[in-house]
C-alpha cells in the first residue's frame, strides 16, 4: 500500500479516489493536485512508483493545506471554543444534538444515538388465587 502523509491509501482504487482517504481532501482537490503534477487520475495506486508518490507528498506538504491531524485538531478546538463561550451551537454540541437547526422530534438519530425504548414494566400474570371455600 502506498503511504502518503502517514496514511495507507488503498492500492486497488484509482489514485484520484485513493487520495480522498486523506482527511481534508475531496474529489475536486484530488483531481486538482493530480493535474498539477501530471499524474493520470485513472492510474491505480498500486501502479505508482516511488517518485510519483514522493511528488504527491511534496505537493501536499508545500500546498499549505491543513490535512489529517492538524485539521482534526483545529476542528476540535473550534468546537471546544464554542462550548467554552456558552454559545447556542456550543450547547448543542455538549448535549449531542444537531447544531444546525435540524428538527429533533423525528430523525436526528445520528446525533442522538439509538432509541431508548419504553422501559414499561410488564407484570407477569399471576395465577388467580381461588378464594377459600366457606366451611359449611
Amino acid at each position: 500500500m502506498p503511504r502518503i502523509l502517514g496514511v495507507d491509501i488503498p492500492k486497488e482504487k484509482r489514485i484520484d479516489i485513493s487520495l480522498t482517504y486523506l482527511y481534508g481532501i475531496g474529489r475536486a482537490l484530488s483531481a486538482k493536485i493530480l493535474k498539477e503534477i501530471n499524474i493520470d487520475a485513472a492510474k491505480r495506486a498500486k501502479d505508482l512508483n516511488e517518485e510519483e508518490v514522493a511528488r504527491i507528498t511534496n505537493t501536499l506538504q508545500k500546498s499549505g493545506l491543513r490535512l489529517e491531524g492538524d485539521l482534526r485538531r483545529d476542528i476540535a478546538q473550534n468546537i471546544k471554543r464554542l462550548m467554552d463561550i456558552g454559545s447556542y451551537r456550543g450547547s448543542r454540541h455538549k448535549k449531542g444534538l444537531p447544531s444546525r437547526g435540524q428538527r429533533t422530534r423525528t430523525n436526528a438519530r445520528t446525533r442522538k444515538g439509538p432509541r431508548r425504548g419504553n422501559m414499561a414494566i410488564i407484570k407477569k400474570a399471576e395465577p388467580a388465587k381461588s378464594a377459600p371455600k366457606p366451611a359449611k
